[in-house]
């Protein structure tokens, strides 16, 4: 198997080369760069499996260049390392579409094991629980393996093409349609872990997935207090 790729921009050269040096040493092909514009240049010149960013940076701060990664290529995982710790600069990392923030000071060892977990959650599974590949939810049609979300009311076809943790959370909730998905259930089965920031992190795709739903105006995703979220078809249920 190729070694995965990590893009890691920090401009502590020192603290950066021995990140580098510790993930290289469990098999990464780790490319550093030190400021936040040399960063999108490396990121352009080549293709990676995860970015590393500090938040903190000379020239292009770490939450300007992950938008712009997220922009150019929304499947990039992000992780952000950074010094703050309000829930406020928390949210605004994962409304870019951050998978993970690292709060400075942390260890080799963390970093690590939240890479692994990063990179084994954002690549789909080969084998899905389900043999279900293929869902009709509404006007939609959404093929799980592909990512693909087609809106198809009769007429001409639109396409959107979902991040593969978008893909994962639509899956879950057509595969609970009606139901209520727990939204500990899904955090444990997408971010492997239940908490606050986890919890900020699945809003916001369930508002991405609200706007990808939205032609249908027979679909909804509603909170369920204190539970989780329920996919509703309001063609297909009594209380609508």
């Amino acid at each position: 198997m190729p070694q995965q790729k990590i893009l890691l921009v920090e401009d502590d050269r020192n603290f950066g080369d021995v990140l580098r040096s510790y993930l290289e040493m469990h098999q990464y092909d780790v490319t550093l760069a030190t400021d936040g514009e040399a960063g999108y240049d490396t990121y352009k010149s080549g293709k990676y499996d995860l970015c590393i960013l500090d938040v903190m940076m000379p020239k292009k701060d770490g939450f300007t260049l992950g938008r712009e990664i997220k922009e150019d290529n929304a499947d990039v995982p992000v992780i952000f390392l950074t010094a703050k710790s309000l829930k406020e600069d928390v949210i605004d990392g994962f409304k870019i579409g951050a998978d993970d923030y690292i709060t400075k000071p942390f260890n080799s060892e963390e970093l690590l094991y939240r890479v692994q977990a990063v990179l084994k959650r954002t690549t789909l599974p080969v084998n899905p629980n389900s043999d279900k590949k293929e869902f009709v939810i509404g006007n939609y049609i959404f093929n799980y393996p592909l990512r693909i979300l087609t809106f198809d009311p009769g007429g001409e076809k639109e396409k959107d093409k979902l991040s593969p943790k978008e893909a994962h959370l639509l899956r879950l909730f057509c595969l609970h349609k009606n139901n209520v998905l727990s939204r500990s259930e899904a955090l444990v089965e997408i971010w492997e872990e239940d908490n606050y920031f986890t919890a900020r992190s699945m809003d916001v795709f369930v508002t991405k997935l609200r706007k990808y739903l939205k032609k249908d105006t027979n679909l909804e995703i509603v909170n369920i207090h204190g539970n989780g979220f329920r996919l509703i078809d309001k063609t297909e249920v009594e209380d609508y």
